[in-house]
C-alpha cells in the first residue's frame, strides 16, 4: 500500500532537517508550542498520519512500518538525506522503525512519551470498533485523563486539542488504532542504533515506569529525562522544558 502523508515544511532552507511527528489523535499541529524554538536552528518537517489532518484515509489496513516507509518515500521526494527525528507516542513508534530501516540516515532519534509496546492488541482492537460504531468523540473524556494533568486539562489549549480528536475520521483514527494494536518493538529495540533521547511525562498514565525502563534497557545509546507537570501530551502542558531537551539533543549531535 502507498500510504500519503499530508505535511508542512518550515524554516532556513539551508538548516538541518527535524522531523516532528505527532500522536494518536492528533495533528501536526500538535509540535507548534516547539515550532519557533527549534526552526531556529533547523528546517522542519511535520505531517499528518493516516486519516488524520490532511493525509487521506487509507483504504485498507497498514503498519507502522508501512508508514515509516511513507515518511521515507516523502523524504526522498524532498530531496532529504540525513534527519533527525522526533516523535511522540504513534510518532515515537514511527521513529523506531526509521531508525531500524534507514540507519545511517537518522542523526538523533527523540522518543516522546511512547513505548515499544503499549497495551494489548485486543484493548486496541476495542477501541478501533469503538470508533467506527460511535466516532473519536467519545474518546474525549478518557483522552483528557490520559493526555493532560489534573491542572491543564481544563485549560482553552487542552479542549483545543481534545476538539480536535473529535473532529477525525473514525475509519482514519481506528486503522491507526490497529497500526499501534500490531506495534511491538520489543525485541528490535537492540538494533537501534542511533543516539536516543527518552522523554516522559511524569504523569503519563500511557508510559508507566516499567514501559521506559524497556526502552531504556534496550537502547544502547539513550539517555532518558522525565518532564514534571506533564502527563501523555508532555510537549503540549510542558512546552520550554520539552522544546528546550528536543533541541538540545538534536543539535548537539548534529553540530558535531
Amino acid at each position: 500500500m502507498s500510504l500519503e502523508l499530508a505535511h508542512r515544511l518550515e524554516g532556513p532552507g539551508d538548516a538541518p532537517l527535524l522531523v516532528l511527528s505527532p500522536s494518536l489523535g492528533t495533528t501536526l499541529r500538535l509540535w507548534e508550542p516547539q515550532l519557533e524554538a527549534v526552526s531556529e536552528r533547523f528546517r522542519v518537517l511535520r505531517h499528518d498520519h493516516p486519516g488524520h489532518g490532511d493525509s487521506p484515509v487509507p483504504g485498507a489496513a497498514f503498519s507502522v512500518e508501512e508508514e515509516a516507509r511513507a515518511l521515507l518515500r516523502l523524504l526522498d521526494g524532498l530531496g532529504v538525506e540525513r534527519f533527525s527525528f522526533c516523535g511522540l507516542s504513534l510518532g515515537g513508534m514511527v521513529g523506531m522503525w526509521l531508525a531500524v530501516l534507514e540507519p545511517a540516515r537518522v542523526e538523533t532519534l527523540t522518543l516522546c512519551c511512547t513505548g515499544a509496546k503499549l497495551g494489548s492488541q485486543d484493548d486496541w482492537l476495542a477501541r478501533a470498533a469503538l470508533v467506527r460504531e460511535q466516532g473519536p468523540g467519545v474518546l474525549v473524556p478518557l483522552q483528557r485523563e490520559r493526555w493532560f494533568t489534573a491542572a491543564f486539562r481544563d485549560s482553552d489549549i487542552a479542549r483545543g486539542y481534545l476538539d480536535e480528536l473529535g473532529a477525525i475520521p473514525p475509519e482514519g483514527y481506528a486503522l491507526c488504532c490497529e497500526a499501534v494494536g500490531a506495534f511491538d518493538f520489543r525485541r528490535a529495540l537492540e538494533r537501534i542504533e542511533t543516539p536516543t533521547l527518552i522523554l516522559a511525562g511524569a504523569e503519563d498514565p500511557v508510559t508507566p515506569p516499567e514501559v521506559l525502563e524497556l526502552l531504556s534497557t534496550g537502547i544502547a545509546r539513550s539517555t532518558t529525562e522525565v518532564v514534571p507537570g506533564a502527563a501523555h501530551l508532555a510537549n503540549v502542558e510542558q512546552p520550554e522544558i520539552v522544546g528546550a531537551a528536543v533541541l538540545r539533543h538534536a543539535w548537539e549531535r548534529t553540530a558535531a
